[in-house]
């Protein structure tokens, strides 16, 4: 077996000339020295200045039938609530917080080609994630040797997928004998081994650093536990009970798609079936294609910064260039910046659902998603960039941190062709912050993934929403009373953060701040987070939204301390195993949502009323709303 110089199929995955982007699933050629993923990009890497090369379109199948848009509607409406069924039993079952409070996970029914058919509403990242992770899995796997029962796991990122803690289930459908689609769960598993409890290593340098990495393979076989891969699984996590209930659920996920899909398959039969999905997708593509078509034609750049990578000091360049051309996008983030030593980094298939995720809000929410929403959307990202991370890079906050950053620069590229549509940048990071340690009361290991919400960004017509989950998430931040039953730890305060949204005609949404006290055990805590130094970006004249920080307490003392000033660490937001013991404290602040449109055109009506709700202070409202704004 042949691997490039990342690790991926080197027969799947090549090079393009145009920034050195690996091109996923498509035949090359080589031509004076340099490899074409295909034509297109070699008609690109030739174009003369201006010139538009069309995306390669899907062929047009002959099926002498035309579209049957009622069974269309049914079908779609049937695949999508199976999707949701299986997510709902998903978090009814599991033991992780992440899973049943968080909701930090994506169901969706894909065909034996690798196409996503249908998912459920869940988390984005994942979503946008989910064709080329189904894709390369299904190109790796012997599909002739699959059987009724047999259920793939799968976590490699450099295998098409995001990073090491979301793991991915495959449950092949047959019926009479044939395989005919797939029910597919992605889940984020809160605890797989690595240097630090919670997978969340702020000072990894390199992939082993985060855990266990775990090519396609069967965990059940013809329907029965395949125990070496249970019992090595189990043997590399510090809470193994845990991460077996989880495991069991996400396996209860898949199990129910097939039932459910099965049921589907013998009530309308597997050529209605196939037609339809394949009508479907080709629906979605066509829908997709008319909204980009309404974008002004041209280039546009935008590009963002991230603070640190939590091993140097210096910051990272993240940037955009995305050309519309008729109904086709193509992003391309050659101009990003070099593959980063911490953790920070994106794989290709982070770089491409951080893309569609960018797209999907500025388009019609009412698009189909599945694999041909994205047909006409293309996604160049140089290898060795911290837009598609070589192997053996870091890249454990590439799903949580840079898919953030780059599905908001994609909006922030496509406002200067639609405004209206557009946002100014969310918080952009999910502030993970995670922490593990023996239980007083039995002695077993316990181990949590807690992410916090931000500001979302202003946008035309409205303030942005306040403490929100970052665009990549779309989950639950955990309640007080929950946390803390789990862990041991108290909760003293839990509050937005006042004038933490971005100054603007509409103002961005606030922060959150929690302060949490250690009670009777020492934990040990890493953070991956960002927003520190540098707010998130307002758009149109608004002004960036307020600063997210990590400050330490030790034995209840009044004098506060970021991990550099504590712990001697490089970075205040990217850090790895800090020791907390009894009655030390630690206060998180998430970012708020940058501001969108020139504060000064903002309605004095609406200043009043922040300024009684306790959202803007008296003073911030006078400087920047001006001297009449709170009355």
């Amino acid at each position: 077996m042949r691997f490039s110089r990342n690790g991926y199929f080197i027969e799947e995955y090549v090079k393009c000339s145009v920034s050195g982007a690996l091109i996923y699933g498509e035949p090359y050629a080589e031509e004076n020295g340099r490899i074409y993923a295909d034509a297109w990009c070699r008609a690109w890497d030739r174009r003369a200045p201006g010139e538009t090369i069309p995306l390669p379109r899907t062929p047009a199948r002959a099926t002498g039938q035309p579209p049957d848009l009622v069974m269309m509607n049914i079908l779609d409406s049937m695949m999508v609530s199976i999707c949701r069924e299986m997510g709902i039993q998903l978090m009814k079952t599991s033991y992780s917080t992440i899973f049943n409070e968080g909701l930090d996970f994506t169901c969706a029914l894909a065909n034996v080609r690798g196409e996503m058919i249908a998912c459920a509403e869940f988390c984005p990242t994942m979503i946008g994630g989910m064709p080329l992770l189904i894709d390369s899995c299904l190109k790796e796997i012997d599909l002739d040797s699959l059987e009724e029962g047999d259920v793939i796991l799968h976590n490699d990122p450099y295998r098409g997928g995001l990073h090491m803690p979301e793991h991915t289930f495959f449950k092949p459908l047959f019926v009479n004998g044939e395989l005919i689609a797939m029910a597919v769960c992605i889940g984020h598993i809160a605890e797989i081994g690595g240097m630090v409890p919670g997978a969340f290593a702020g000072e990894a340098t390199e992939i082993f650093h985060e855990g266990l990495r775990v090519p396609p393979i069967k965990i059940l076989k013809a329907g029965r536990d395949v125990d070496e891969v249970w019992k090595l699984l189990l043997a590399n996590t510090r809470t193994p009970r845990t991460n077996y209930g989880d495991l069991r659920a996400m396996i209860g996920a898949v199990d129910l798609g097939v039932e459910r899909l099965g049921q589907v398959l013998a009530k309308y039969g597997k050529e209605v079936f196939e037609r339809t999905c394949d009508d479907l997708m080709d629906y979605s593509e066509r829908r997709m294609r008319a909204e980009i078509a309404a974008f002004p034609d041209g280039l546009y750049g935008f590009e963002d910064t991230i603070e640190d990578d939590g091993i140097t000091a210096a910051p990272h360049r993240i940037a955009v260039d995305i050309l519309v051309q008729g109904d086709e996008i193509v992003a391309d983030y050659g101009r990003s910046g070099p593959q980063a030593r911490g953790p920070i980094n994106a794989t290709l298939g982070v770089t491409m659902g951080a893309t569609y995720n960018g797209v999907l809000h500025m388009s019609d929410p009412g698009i189909p998603k599945n694999s041909g929403c994205f047909r006409p959307i293309k996604v160049l990202a140089r290898p060795g960039s911290i837009a598609n991370v070589n192997y053996p890079g870091p890249l454990v906050a590439g799903n949580t941190e840079t898919h953030p950053r780059l599905a908001n620069i994609v909006i922030g590229a496509l406002s200067k062709a639609l405004p209206e549509r557009a946002m100014a940048s969310e918080s952009a990071t999910s502030n993970n912050f995670v922490f593990g340690g023996q239980d007083p009361s039995g002695g077993s290991y316990f181990a949590c993934y807690d992410l916090m919400s931000g500001g979302w960004g202003g946008r035309h017509g409205a303030d942005g929403n306040d403490c929100v989950i970052a665009i990549n998430g779309n989950c639950r931040f955990s309640p007080t009373e929950v946390f803390e039953t789990r862990y041991p730890l108290t909760v003293e305060v839990c509050e937005m953060v006042q004038d933490s949204g971005g100054a603007g005609q509409w103002r961005g949404g606030l922060g959150l701040r929690r302060v949490l006290r250690i009670d009777d055990v020492a934990i040990t805590v890493s953070q991956c987070t960002d927003r520190q130094s540098m707010p998130a970006f307002g758009l149109f004249g608004g002004q960036g939204g307020g600063l997210s920080k990590t400050l330490f307490a030790q034995n209840g003392s009044q004098e506060w301390g970021t991990a550099r000033d504590r712990f001697n660490k490089v970075s205040t937001s990217k850090y790895a195993n800090v020791t907390l013991h009894p009655n030390d404290r630690v206060e998180l602040v998430t970012p708020g949502g940058g501001g969108y449109g020139d504060p000064r055109k903002r309605d004095p009506e609406l200043v009043r009323e922040d300024v009684a709700e306790g959202f803007v202070s008296p003073a911030a409202a006078k400087a920047l709303y001006g001297r009449g704004a709170c009355g």
